[in-house]
């Protein structure tokens, strides 16, 4: 443990961090690993969106406080950050389903434009330095359905709600700070964070493709999937969390003209973007089954091809992916097994050890985040 405290030049020991959507899959994951680097975690969130999930199986030692809210509520919002008083906050909140949002399209616009709005304006009233790194999605470009990898400079967009709304929310992440945070000497720099398709362990929400072939293994029928022929950057969840932890650590010291406050992009390997039906074939090689092309014509619109460039977050960070995408799959399938297949009750005990091997891996590689001080 101690040997963890010290990655990411041991920025996070002692600190408060505030994670919004914590309940949720990859705030979940975020806030274990923050214990285990020694933060003070602290959780706002609404109830978690699935039943089960990863975040029943955390300690109740990994949070100093937790509370149950709904960031499209201002004064909610404002009310714990004053109570926290957060040297860092990791916004994750958000409704994050595509198809969710054709079904609930003012939900995910409120959700994840303003809820934005009123997490930054909640750290501006608050009035102290904290580093703020809004979480938004891959699918915040303007799609053209190329082959070529989108870059932070490129443009902004959506074809649906979900993917506006994350646009959105870039935009208002961007404003808050040009219009008050850079001006402002005692608060902190506002950054965004783009990830790819993230996979893991303790993933259930409702159309995501791993958690579709789990239910359908479980279950012993043939896996439904809508489209295989689809590109996406696959990634394991601790590839971007790693991405977003090193991102805030950097900040600490940052002036306000730093190259480090904009996007970043954390994607996998180009090797990595890979069709749905390559996911599934390879996940199949360690959870054998079947699967059935389940694509409907009809079906609301989602984008073809999609893949990100990494190369701001190599260049400035000294960032890059650690697990392959067979290794990714590898772990992803082997969480799944032992709590559902072999009954595992440890859970959050195992989510530990594969952090710790992901840490080692980064490690060997020489990763800048990985060594310690």
């Amino acid at each position: 443990m101690k040997e963890s405290a010290e990655m990411f030049a041991g920025f996070y020991a002692g600190r408060r961090v505030l994670v919004t959507g914590h309940t949720g899959f990859k705030g979940a994951w975020l806030c274990l690993w923050l214990r285990r680097l020694g933060a003070e975690v602290h959780g706002f969130s609404l109830p978690p969106p699935t039943q089960p999930n990863l975040y029943e199986l955390l300690p109740p030692e990994t949070f100093a406080s937790e509370t149950r809210g709904d960031v499209r509520q201002a004064e909610a919002v404002v009310a714990v950050v004053r109570q926290v008083r957060p040297e860092v906050v990791f916004h994750l909140a958000a409704q994050a389903l595509v198809r969710r949002s054709y079904a609930e399209p003012l939900e995910t616009f409120q959700t994840n434009a303003l809820g934005t709005a009123h997490l930054l304006e909640a750290v501006r009233m608050c009035g102290q330095r904290c580093i703020t790194v809004v979480v938004t999605s891959d699918k915040c470009y303007e799609n053209r359905e190329w082959v070529y990898a989108y870059r932070e400079n490129d443009p902004l967009g959506g074809h649906d709600v979900y993917s506006m709304s994350k646009a959105a929310a870039e935009l208002v992440a961007l404003a808050w700070y040009r219009s008050f945070f850079r001006p402002d000497p005692r608060l902190g720099p506002v950054v965004t964070a783009r990830a790819g398709n993230v996979i893991g362990g303790g993933d259930y929400a409702p159309d995501r493709i791993v958690p579709d072939c789990v239910r359908a293994l479980l279950e012993g029928r043939p896996i439904p999937v809508r489209r295989p022929r689809a590109v996406r950057p696959w990634q394991h969840v601790l590839e971007c969390l790693s991405g977003y932890l090193w991102l805030a650590a950097r900040l600490a010291e940052t002036p306000p003209d730093s190259p480090l406050i904009g996007p970043f992009n954390f994607g996998p390997d180009p090797t990595a973007q890979q069709p749905v039906q390559v996911l599934v074939e390879t996940l199949l090689r360690h959870w054998p089954g079947q699967w059935v092309d389940a694509s409907d014509p009809a079906a609301p619109h989602e984008a073809t091809l999609l893949s990100l460039a990494i190369e701001k977050a190599a260049a400035l960070l000294g960032w890059r992916p650690v697990w392959t995408f067979a290794r990714a799959v590898e772990e992803t399938v082997r969480w799944y097994r032992r709590r559902h297949v072999d009954g595992h009750t440890d859970m959050a005990g195992f989510s530990l050890e594969q952090i710790a091997a992901y840490e080692a891996d980064a490690h060997r590689l020489g990763l800048a985040w990985a060594r310690t001080p």
